[in-house]
């Protein structure tokens, strides 16, 4: 209806200047004292007729605009089709349209040729990165004093976050190196404790880790980073006490008694760059870490979700059930 009267009001013009004829002929009629039935006969035939092209000219506009709207659901290079031109103006618009289907392909040519690029450099520079990181680490491993253990973690928090730069940046491209394999959770498990086995020691933290032996389809990094990164976020916000690593039927659970969660904060701890109550008190938080956990874990095809109670504890939970690997 909203369109129909849409028509009637861009034609109004032509029935504003009919219905003045129509007047104009009837006040002449009377004034020449003559029939006005030789006016209201040829008047109601083009009303007829106009009738009959309005609707005619409606479903015209009705299916072009049909037409249309289909177009609005598809990007720039979809659109292949164009309506029938009935109209200098549509001629026009076609026109324009072409021009910024093309300005829109250049541009997104152009992005994506500096996205690549960019990609190709910052992938570049972490492995570059990551020899004198690994050539410090072997250095520091025949030292032990204060000072070379505070260097050792410091170095493994850079390599760590060398890591989540190297991660991001292949969930963000269309690169896929996943390599699934059946693996022990529990040996992904502890050599991860291993690599965080002096920071424990230096911050005096426990780690009560129930032996696990559980098999699952999983591609070992990606897994092990998830892991890697939920332990140094436990020994981030763990001040003292302990980290325990169990499991619980299917869910795979790491523990902490830090400073836990705010509840406002809980529904959105996986979003890209949210840091929350943590982040005002830890200025080094990101908030990319549990997000970038939460996209390997979707395409690991386990979940995970947390719990927490604030100035108490923290305890994440990853659900080792694969539904979709076991009907594979």
């Amino acid at each position: 209806m909203k369109l129909f009267l849409l028509y009637i009001k861009q034609h109004r013009k032509g029935i504003l200047v009919w219905t003045l004829f129509c007047l104009f002929f009837i006040v002449s009629f009377i004034l020449y004292r003559l029939p006005l039935k030789a006016v209201i006969y040829p008047s109601l035939i083009c009303l007829i007729f106009g009738v009959v092209f309005i609707c005619i000219g409606f479903l015209n506009k009705m299916r072009k605009h049909n037409q249309i709207i289909i177009m609005k659901k598809l990007t720039a290079d979809m659109i292949s089709y164009m309506p029938s031109i009935e109209c200098i103006e549509d001629s026009d618009y076609q026109e324009v349209i072409e021009s910024l289907k093309s300005e829109v392909s250049q541009l997104n040519a152009s992005t994506s040729e500096r996205y690549k690029n960019l990609m190709e450099y910052y992938t570049l520079w972490v492995h570059q990165i990551k020899i004198p990181i690994t050539s410090m680490q072997l250095t520091l491993q025949n030292e032990d004093t204060l000072i070379s253990r505070k260097l050792s973690s410091d170095l493994s928090q850079i390599s760590q976050y060398v890591e989540m730069v190297l991660a991001f940046m292949k969930l963000e491209s269309d690169y896929n190196d996943y390599v699934f394999r059946k693996h022990n959770v529990g040996d992904i498990i502890k050599h991860s404790i291993a690599r965080f086995a002096s920071e424990f020691i230096d911050r005096k933290i426990r780690i009560e880790y129930d032996a696990i032996e559980r098999i699952i389809v999983t591609d070992e990094k990606w897994f092990s980073f998830v892991i890697d990164q939920l332990l140094s976020n436990a020994l981030k916000y763990t001040r003292k006490g302990s980290i325990k690593i169990y499991i619980k039927g299917a869910i795979l659970c790491i523990e902490d008694t830090g400073i836990g969660i705010a509840p406002e904060d809980l529904s959105r701890i996986f979003e890209k760059g949210y840091t929350g109550y943590n982040g005002r008190i830890y200025k080094k938080a990101s908030g990319i870490g549990l997000y970038l956990c939460k996209r390997i874990c979707n395409n690991l095809e386990i979940d995970i979700y947390v719990t927490s109670e604030l100035y108490k504890g923290t305890i994440v939970h990853i659900n080792l059930e694969q539904n979709n690997f076991k009907r594979d």
